[in-house]
């Protein structure tokens, strides 16, 4: 019987549309999400399965899991936890609304999807894999708050792999570097009063630093999955552009 995964955030055109690609032609059982399944209808073409899912509201994710669990038979051999959010703005600027819509994406969808479906993970003596970053490491300037959502990530990865260790579970961090996705496509503005404003050249260049130094995603893609799956099994998977200056 084919391994399933399960993987949220799975847009066009970013790492998890890769992510889904690679595990299915490893002969894995996908299960893709974004926020609406139809805009993934090529995944589907696949024969990847794909559903729908609103990561910051926990009905979405209870309906998820109980959908995931009547075709698995109450069974999951991978969470890939990739769905995120940017928010690259400088801390003197910073919108509250717009970080906490940064947290609950990054940090606290993470922690409900983790908890929701620890029991699946745990028949099948799975794994949970979360998509860091070097940011959570290394933090970058103007990206206090999407620096701070990944040393969360972090932190809180490294404990809740203790804690499921003795029930077979393992829990991988990929701590991304740079990688060619949708993800800093948001167009940001300085304000026009802003105390940054005779940087703002080297800003905006901050904007898209990533993609300026990244790896396309399908190479991301199909590294992280080799590695996770070969063996010694690792805890921390490091991929990305100049991730290796951090490791």
């Amino acid at each position: 019987m084919a391994k399933s995964v399960l993987i949220t955030g799975c847009s066009p055109g970013g790492i998890g549309h890769s992510l889904a690609r690679e595990f299915k032609s490893r002969g894995f059982r996908v299960f893709a999400t974004a926020r609406k399944a139809e805009t993934i209808s090529d995944l589907a073409a696949l024969g990847i399965e794909t559903l729908s899912l609103e990561v910051t509201e926990e009905k979405s994710i209870q309906a998820l899991h109980d959908e995931i669990a009547s075709r698995t038979n109450n069974s999951l051999d991978y969470l890939v936890n990739n769905a995120g959010r940017n928010y690259t703005v400088p801390a003197a600027h910073v919108d509250m609304e717009e970080i906490r819509l940064t947290y609950e994406t990054n940090v606290f969808a993470v922690m409900r999807l983790c908890q929701i479906f620890t029991p699946l993970l745990i028949n099948a003596k799975g794994a949970i894999v979360q998509i860091g970053s070097v940011a959570g490491i290394i933090p970058y300037v103007f990206g206090s708050v999407y620096n701070s959502t990944k040393a969360a990530l972090h932190s809180y990865s490294n404990t809740l792999r203790v804690e499921l260790a003795p029930f077979d579970v393992r829990v991988v961090t990929v701590v991304t570097g740079g990688v060619r996705s949708n993800i800093a496509r948001t167009e940001r503005k300085l304000p026009r009063d802003s105390i940054y404003l005779p940087i703002e050249e080297n800003y905006n260049k901050r904007l898209t630093h990533s993609q300026a130094s990244g790896i396309p995603n399908e190479q991301y893609a199909a590294s992280v999955v080799r590695q996770l799956l070969a063996s010694p099994k690792k805890d921390h998977i490091w991929e990305g552009g100049k991730s290796w200056l951090v490791w």
